[in-house]
């Protein structure tokens, strides 16, 4: 008689990944794939409908990968899974598994609840670390042991360290400098300068059958839900993101990291990657875009700027927001240090508004679910900052609008890195700007009803731009605060030194504006 326990493997919906530690626990031909699409996860927030369609296309292919692999898989869609917790009962209950396998959750409200569940079911329930980051939980409490404030650029030449990566034998970084931003900070007039540099267009994934199903079930269940099925083309396998990844660093990330900051109305993806939404779910490994990108720069197809930008966003950055997510959590979801309190604006969801850059930024966004880094930090970001938006309302609201958004991802950047909410323990500083920095990395200013270069609105004529005058409105209500430090002291004394006149009527429009605008 068989003593093999009977074990079930259940697969989340952002841990799609070969590499899933419960599936590599996992026996073929004895445990049972489980996949669960919970209406009430999916109902949590009004996610876009290229988020929607991502998770759940990308799920339903990679069971059917799995299944046409010899294993014996279980699904349970959105029209028989209410919530997981239902589903589970019931799936234990009808198959009677001797054991729950499951890659621990990339979210904490995720793994609170299986900690929950696990107490109540008849059954152990067993977590295995994830292995879809590169630096463990575990790992990075060690570098941030006894820190007060933690440095991204530590954190990112420790692992460059651990694995190798633009390294040389002696252990020197490659090129004999470990960051080369500098060289990647150029603007539009650059950026024009150069003959308007453009790549080739993104490859597009056409919805197959399996795709046209979620799109049709969405259409049920979640019909007011943004963004229009037709114009989705994200790989939702991992052969498709693969190829996605190729397409990059053959065609785009030679010019990525000189051009990675500027902002192009025509050309909103420019040569960014776009590969953030598959990584995040596990249809690509972090280690492997990295490598990727290495051996083109090896093989001298790619500059060494442009590679090493890159690659300090997927071993650095990436790994880093996800370090602090889950050494601060769950207090710092609650965390507003400024205490700003207004409502988020509700053209950001219908994206109508008379600042240019902030309505194409949207636009873009309500088209597909995607802006790149600079657009979410410098637009999005800096204008929730500048006028005072509730963190959690913006929090909510990017961790919905986003297809490569998960609770880890935002949490930090939102919080911390775009609403300086926990005090600059993510960033020295507020990432607060004015129209000044907008139009330098932009074309969004031209034809815009405000005027970027006006401070106080004159009588006649143009609008002084909204992020002039909540900048220095910033800066008014938050002198003290921010009077000492050194990267955000000057323009505190700038402040200080204008005519009380100008102070006061600069302070007095852009409380008209905040007034307006609620």
């Amino acid at each position: 008689m068989s003593t093999t326990k009977k074990r079930t493997i259940w697969i989340l919906p952002d841990q799609l990944s070969i590499g899933n530690a419960a599936l590599l626990s996992g026996r073929k031909g004895n445990d049972t794939i489980l996949f669960i699409e919970s209406l009430s996860a999916f109902s949590k927030l009004k996610y876009h409908r290229h988020r929607l369609l991502l998770l759940l296309s990308a799920m339903r292919h990679f069971a059917r990968e799995l299944t046409e692999q010899g294993w014996d898989v279980r699904y349970y869609s959105l029209a028989d899974a209410a919530d997981s917790k239902s589903v589970l009962e019931r799936y234990v209950a009808e198959t009677s598994p001797d054991e729950i396998l499951i890659a621990e959750p990339n979210s904490h409200d995720e793994r609170s609840a299986l900690l929950t569940l696990a107490d109540k079911l008849p059954i152990p329930l067993t977590m295995i670390p994830t292995q879809q980051f590169l630096c463990s939980r575990e790992e990075f409490e060690k570098f941030a042991s006894g820190k007060k404030r933690l440095l991204m650029e530590h954190f990112y030449r420790e692992m460059r360290r651990s694995t190798g990566l633009l390294l040389e034998p002696d252990g020197t970084p490659t090129g004999g400098a470990w960051n080369y931003d500098a060289e990647n900070r150029s603007g539009f007039r650059e950026w024009l300068k150069a003959g308007k540099p453009t790549p080739s267009n993104l490859p597009k994934n056409k919805m197959d059958n399996l795709t046209q199903e979620v799109a049709k079930d969405l259409e049920t269940f979640f019909p007011a839900a943004i963004g229009l099925a037709e114009d989705f083309s994200l790989p939702v396998t991992r052969k498709q993101a693969k190829s996605w990844l190729e397409d990059f660093i053959s065609n785009r990330l030679a010019n990525f990291g000189a051009w990675q900051d500027v902002m192009v109305s025509e050309l909103p993806d420019l040569f960014h990657s776009i590969l953030s939404p598959m990584l995040n779910i596990g249809l690509l490994d972090p280690l492997e875009c990295a490598k990727a990108a290495e051996d083109a720069c090896k093989r001298g197809v790619v500059p060494l700027s442009a590679t090493e930008g890159f690659i300090r966003q997927i071993i650095g950055w990436r790994e880093f927001i996800n370090g602090v997510y889950w050494l601060k959590m769950p207090e710092y979801a609650d965390l507003n240090t400024l205490g700003a309190n207004r409502p988020l604006p509700v053209f950001f969801w219908h994206g109508e508004t008379e600042m240019n850059c902030v309505q194409q930024v949207l636009t873009e966004n309500r088209q597909k679910g995607f802006n790149h880094h600079i657009q979410r930090l410098m637009i999005l970001g800096n204008f929730l900052l500048l006028a005072g938006i509730s963190p959690q309302e913006a929090l909510r609201w990017f961790n919905a609008m986003y297809v490569d958004a998960h609770d880890w991802v935002m949490a930090a950047n939102v919080l911390g890195m775009a609403l300086h909410a926990d005090g600059g323990f993510m960033a020295t500083k507020p990432y607060a700007c004015s129209a000044a920095y907008i139009s330098r990395m932009s074309n969004y200013c031209a034809g815009c009803a405000y005027d970027p270069s006006l401070k106080i609105s004159p009588k006649n004529g143009k609008k002084a731009c909204p992020f002039n005058l909540l900048y220095w409105n910033f800066y008014n209500q938050h002198g003290e605060r921010f009077a000492n430090n050194p990267r955000a002291a000057m323009p505190v004394r700038s402040w200080r030194k204008r005519p009380e006149s100008e102070r006061l009527a600069i302070v007095n429009e852009a409380q008209k504006f905040l007034k307006e605008l609620s």
